[in-house]
């Protein structure tokens, strides 16, 4: 990941927002969005679409610059470590899926006030069962996983904030709440040596730094761009007795390095923070996964689609990586829940691309075979 130039790091998050509001950009890759509600027609098939206009752009920049409020003080928060308290200690309770801390519920109330003034009509939050509506007028939604790896604070090691902002749903009775294409913005937060937020408006993702000096968020990387290719994984290998065959032939083989199917030696890293192994990948490449397995629990993964895979998957399809299921780009998953799981493979594409084809291949076991390796009978 290449930094800016001097020129464009005296580019505050406030001004980069103010420009994509008076010019817009093209969006890529995502579906484009249109408070008008303009139909076009794919593959046959009539649907609506949104282009935001300068008014939409306005409200989506408004509640990005209140999440980057609620992250700056979530950041300050957590740079007292055990000096502001036990608040890593268990609240006895769940969030909608997760033991609940302390932490989760004391980051969630900053994003709750932060998006009190913004143009949001709804808040989806990992730390409520239910959507929260708020007082505001606005026709947004924010998703939100207000302390990604929260679990990470205790050990001091890097911890997140991940959101999404979007159109408030307007559908019918068994209709998806929303697609992930539908996004309007997307970022993440990670709380580490420096706080950086990670952003996408739909016209490239790019980086910033929280400047404690001067109390704000200053550009530091543009438009990056994830190799496509990359020598580096990251997955909890403690569950490589419960994957499914695809994953457990993707990762056998990039241990066998050279003489393997990958045909190259592989790194192997695993932080269990989300945010920080995919800020890992946008730096220098790689992919993440955290796929379904054999456990009842997580046959649809870990991961929240909502607030944790569909604004990564926006942020790195914007960055030129891809994200999938295995099975499915995460962007084209329906949202029929707002706790919904899903598998998550993400990261340089021609890795997630070896992924997605182990798992179309009905005899992935031949990756594994002796037969097949680098120096096997059936490798040219």
């Amino acid at each position: 990941m290449s930094m800016t130039s001097d020129s464009q790091l005296r580019q505050t998050l406030s001004a980069h927002l103010d420009a994509w509001v008076s010019h817009g950009g093209e969006r890529r890759g995502a579906d484009p969005c249109c408070s008008e509600g303009a139909t076009i027609v794919t593959n046959g098939t009539a649907k609506n679409i949104l282009l935001p206009g300068p008014e939409l752009r306005r409200d989506a920049a408004d509640t990005v610059s209140a999440m980057a409020v609620a992250v700056s003080e979530i950041a300050d928060l957590l740079s007292l470590g055990a000096l502001a308290g036990p608040f890593g200690a268990a609240t006895g309770r769940w969030s909608a899926v997760d033991p609940q801390r302390e932490l989760d519920v004391l980051a969630n109330t900053r994003v709750l006030d932060a998006l009190a003034a913004a143009p949001v009509a709804m808040l989806v939050s990992e730390e409520l069962d239910e959507p929260a509506m708020l007082p505001g007028k606005g026709v947004l939604a924010v998703a939100v996983d207000p302390l990604d790896g929260a679990s990470n604070a205790d050990t001091n090691a890097a911890i997140g904030t991940i959101f999404s902002v979007f159109l408030m749903p307007d559908r019918h009775p068994g209709e998806p709440i929303l697609s992930g294409g539908h996004q309007l913005a997307a970022g993440f937060a990670v709380y580490g040596p420096q706080t950086v937020l990670v952003l996408t408006l739909g016209a490239g993702t790019h980086v910033f730094t929280l400047d404690p000096r001067r109390g704000e968020f200053v550009l530091t990387a543009a438009h990056v761009t994830i190799p496509v290719d990359a020598a580096e994984f990251a997955i909890n290998a403690a569950n490589h007795f419960h994957w499914d065959e695809p994953i457990r032939s993707y990762v056998d083989g990039c241990l066998k390095g050279a003489d393997g199917p990958r045909a190259a030696s592989h790194n192997m890293r695993w932080t269990g923070s989300f945010v920080a192994e995919v800020y890992r990948i946008l730096v220098r490449g790689g992919v993440y996964l955290y796929p379904g397995d054999a456990r009842p629990a997580y046959r649809n993964g870990r991961l929240r689609l909502a607030y944790e895979a569909c604004p990564v998957a926006f942020i790195v399809e914007q960055a030129g990586g891809a994200a999938s299921t295995g099975h499915q780009r995460i962007l084209d998953v329906p949202v029929t829940a707002w706790h919904q799981r899903t598998p998550v493979i993400v990261g340089s594409r021609h890795e997630v691309e070896a992924v997605d084809r182990l798992h179309s291949d009905p005899f992935p076991l031949g990756e594994r075979s002796p037969l097949f390796n680098r120096r096997g009978l059936f490798r040219v």
